[in-house]
This record gives C-alpha cells, structure tokens and sequence, in this order.
C-alpha cells in the first residue's frame, strides 16, 4: 500500500516540478521561501555567536533542509522493501533528527562558548564607559556596536532599536542581560539604565559607580583567565608525570623480565 502511495507521489510530483508549476526554489528561497517558518526562533542568534554577522542564518537553514530532506530519501529508499507505518513515521523521525543537529550544536556550542562572553563582557563594558564620558547612554551604545565583539551585537543593535522605538523603560537593557545571562550581567545592565537616567549633574557619580563595577569585573575576568591557565598547567604537568612515571614503570618490568628470562 506504501509503495503504491510512494509511486503515485513521485509521478504526480515529476510533471508539476517539470512545468514549473511547483517551483522548488520558492520553497528553497533564502529571503522569502515557504519553508523558513521551520527556522527556530534564536537560530539567527546562535548563528551570528559561533560565525559572526557575515554569514546568513537563512542560507544555512536551507542546506539544513536539503540535509533532512535527501537524508529521509535514503532511508526510505533503504526501507521501501518494507514499508510500514512504523517503518514511515522511523524515517520521518531520522529525517527530523538531521534537520535538528546543526541547530543543536550551535545551542551546544552557545553554552560553551558562555564562558568566553563572560571573559569578553567587562572589556566591553570599560569600551563603552569610555564613550559614555563624552555621549549619552544610548549614543555610547550605538557607537561601541561596530567595535564590540561580533557576538554582542545583535543584542545590542535589538537593545537600541527598541530603545528608538520609543521604549525609555529598563526593558530593553534587561532583554540583553538575558540574552547574556553571565556574571553580573542584569546588575551592570540597571547601572548602565541608571546612568542613562541621571541628569547631567549626577552624571559624573553614576559613571564613577559604574566605572567601579566595570573594573571589579575585569579583576574577576583576570582571576578568571590566570586560573584557567594554572589549571591548564597543572593537567598538562600531570599528563606528563603519569606518562613519564607508566614509561619507568614498563621500562623497568621489561628490565625484569629480561633478567629473569636470561
């Protein structure tokens, strides 16, 4: 019944892609296909963390598809002999599983890589202090985009959209805290919306609060780094000791063998 069903729908499917009256590309289309509601929500997101803004999220969902979909084909075709509805809804599952993958990893590879934007957070932050001596908290922010690191700035460009959108609560500070929720960062986001709040001459006591925050996570942020690196050391020492004391311990039982055989 399955294989009759498959038949019918490879010969109705041939003459519409062959006039052009099912046209692949619309569904395929980078900008404006039918199948981009597929895309997840934070891909985009995901994308720009782990390959920065050059490359376009839309273009790789589409090879994702054409992944998932000639993936389903050769499980179907390795499955043909044998259909069954359990057999079908397998191999619609596998197909789901490898258009999943990639957006997996880079959710994987986002919670690694938290790590690293917690490292990169407070020289940002002392970046935009700098500009916030001479701007206002919203100017500083539009003017430290092209220099932050490529990860930030997504959340950054949707922070100050929103913010000239009109919206002057603390919203939009929060929604980037919570789109990097690493050390500190809803903390230093109400400082940097206080700073923005202040009058001019309250101005200089809110940057100097700020600026102190700023310094003590770029303390942390080297306390950080020179762990790590000790850390490292240590395992690298400790491999070596463990090599070098196994290495002694086979040379010597080698030599003992030897010795007892002569």
């Amino acid at each position: 019944m399955f294989i009759e069903v498959f038949i019918v729908a490879i010969l109705v499917a041939i003459p519409l892609l062959y006039s052009g009256t099912v046209s692949t590309k619309k569904f395929l289309d980078e900008e404006n296909g039918y199948l981009l509601f597929l895309k997840e929500k934070d891909y985009d997101f995901y994308v720009a963390a782990k390959y920065g803004e050059s490359v376009n999220p839309n273009k790789l969902l589409v090879a994702r598809l054409k992944n998932a979909f000639y993936g389903t084909l050769i499980f179907f075709a390795f499955m043909i002999s044998n259909l069954s509805f359990i057999n079908v809804l397998l191999v619609l599952l596998i197909g789901v599983m490898i258009f999943k993958m990639p957006y997996l990893s880079l959710k994987s590879y986002y919670k690694k890589y938290m790590h690293q934007i917690d490292l990169m957070l407070p020289y940002y932050l002392k970046n935009l202090e700098i500009l916030c001596q001479n701007y206002t908290v919203p100017v500083a922010i539009a003017r430290s985009i092209e220099s932050a690191p490529d990860v930030f700035k997504p959340g950054l460009r949707q922070m100050i959209a929103k913010i000239d959108a009109g919206d002057s609560s603390i919203q939009p500070y929060m929604d980037f805290a919570t789109t990097y929720p690493v050390r500190d960062s809803m903390r230093m986001m109400r400082l940097l919306y206080r700073l923005g709040l202040g009058a001019q001459e309250n101005k200089y006591k809110q940057l100097l609060i700020f600026s102190k925050s700023v310094s003590s996570l770029q303390n942390k942020a080297r306390e950080v780094k020179y762990k790590n690196r000790l850390d490292t050391m240590e395992r690298k020492t400790m491999i070596m000791l463990v090599v070098t004391g196994g290495g002694t311990m086979v040379i010597l039982l080698l030599s003992m063998l030897m010795l007892f055989g002569m």
